[in-house]
């Protein structure tokens, strides 16, 4: 079991979500069969070979499912809808909506032909690229190892980022309610980052993923209490808006800034396949199945959150929807506070997938007597290296939102999924095969997204 984890790092099965965390519990025995072994004349069915001490349901999938995309981002939609204007945001979402899970359909699919044709029982999203790069074409093979890299630092990068974003999210949170009864509390900003970096290094030691659940239902509960009270005001006081007050569609320039902020509340690729790898039945693809029931779920949220939200604030719509609540109302100050400790506990979760695959990587040239001494080490500095990038990015967390969707959640969600379909079907394509302009066409979204995202939101981050 030690020998097959070493060989499939990055793959994961799932016991307990926070509302964005990718989770495991390391509990699926993988046990790759030989191509030389015969099983009848029956085609390799990786479902009848996943040994699970914790098999998933359909009902299980789907709720961690919900969890690992319902997460902070969804307090950002409204503000995405501001930039792209009510129509256009409307349809926007539903499109990006739509194209997400289409290329985690393409994951999937293409995950299960590998797990086929190398007899493996599962395989995580950076074993899946280096099965399809392994059996593309000649001149691609070599990139095998490094297509699997690439996507394993980029999962950890989209983690250590976003992240930050959650430092910039509680710091934000908590200055805005400490300076309606302290107004100096608002120059306190840098103090409050210092200490929520102290608490977080402490709180970052905890090494076993059961030691975090406690800390998930936490999440999990104050998140559904800022939930509700979010909703409260926004349909409470939709009664007294204008349509006047709202632009059905905004100026072109706010196009990346919707993109990349839709892409960061919605996309949770880094989740997929670790759910899809704790079912040992083929009930995630497929209509019926987990991803369309989920992602149909997902898409009408944050569509009427986004719209409803930004109807009732207008262009007074902040980065996050919960900065519009009213700061002298009890109410709003527990969403304050209630958003703030599930961020936190959200932090450390979200924290466990990228240390483990760093420590993963590295443990092996480290000496077994310093092994403590080293994970010590190591999430502090990763703690100080996200805090970090908190702190360059200030009070800008609209523009650190977008930075995250249009550099890695764009490119892990929609240009690695599309470049594996081409490298998959390679033997199919012709100069006819629409499926392969499709393809084309959504790595150049994914691109698209990458280049007018970051520029603007660098833009953002530089002139205000």
């Amino acid at each position: 079991m030690d020998e097959t984890k070493e060989k499939y790092p990055s793959t994961f099965t799932i016991e307990n979500f926070s509302s964005t965390a990718t989770l495991a519990n390391n509990d699926q025995i993988k046990i790759p069969v030989s191509s030389t072994d015969k099983i009848g004349e029956k085609e390799y069915n990786p479902y009848e070979h996943r040994m699970l001490e914790h098999p998933n349901t359909f009902s299980g999938a789907l709720i961690h499912l919900l969890k690992s995309s319902l997460g902070t981002g969804i307090l950002a939609i409204p503000r995405a809808f501001k930039n792209a204007g009510l129509l256009v945001g409307l349809i926007g979402t539903i499109l990006i909506g739509f194209i997400c899970t289409h290329t985690i359909h393409i994951l999937v699919v293409a995950s299960q032909e590998m797990c086929k044709k190398s007899k493996i029982p599962s395989l995580g999203f950076a074993e899946t690229a280096e099965e399809v790069f392994k059996n593309g074409p000649k001149g691609l093979r070599n990139w095998s190892r490094a297509a699997k890299n690439f996507v394993e630092i980029a999962l950890v990068l989209t983690y250590f980022v976003g992240n930050a974003v959650y430092v910039v999210f509680i710091t934000e949170s908590i200055t805005k309610l400490l300076a309606f009864f302290y107004k100096d509390a608002e120059s306190w900003y840098p103090y409050f980052i210092v200490c929520i970096m102290v608490l977080l290094i402490l709180c970052c030691q905890i090494r076993e993923l059961k030691h975090l659940v406690p800390f998930s239902f936490i999440a999990n509960t104050t998140m559904i209490i800022a939930f509700g009270i979010t909703l409260y005001y926004i349909f409470y006081g939709i009664k007294e808006v204008k349509l006047s007050d709202t632009k059905l569609a905004n100026d072109i320039s706010g196009i990346p800034s919707f993109f990349a902020t839709v892409i960061f509340a919605m996309e949770g690729i880094g989740t997929i396949m670790p759910v899809e790898n704790s079912l040992t039945k083929s009930q995630f693809v497929g209509c019926p199945g987990v991803l369309n029931i989920a992602m149909i779920m997902v898409v009408s949220l944050y569509t009427s959150i986004g719209f409803f939200g930004y109807l009732r604030y207008g262009d007074g719509t902040e980065a996050t929807i919960t900065k519009n609540l009213p700061s002298e109302e009890i109410p709003a100050q527990v969403v304050q506070v209630s958003i703030s400790l599930a961020v936190f506990f959200t932090f450390m979760l979200q924290f466990y997938v990228p240390i483990d695959i760093t420590w993963r990587r590295i443990k092996d040239r480290i000496p077994e007597k310093r092994h403590n001494i080293s994970q010590i080490l190591l999430r502090t500095g990763a703690v100080i290296f996200v805090t970090g990038i908190a702190a360059s990015a200030g009070h800008h967390l609209d523009a650190l939102i977008d930075l995250v969707g249009a550099i890695f959640l764009s490119t892990l969600g929609l240009l690695v999924p599309a470049f594996i379909d081409i490298i998959m079907n390679w033997r199919n394509w012709g100069l006819l095969n629409w499926i392969l302009y499709k393809n084309i066409l959504i790595m150049g979204m994914s691109l698209f997204g990458l280049l007018s995202g970051s520029y603007y939101a660098i833009l953002n981050m530089t002139t205000s």
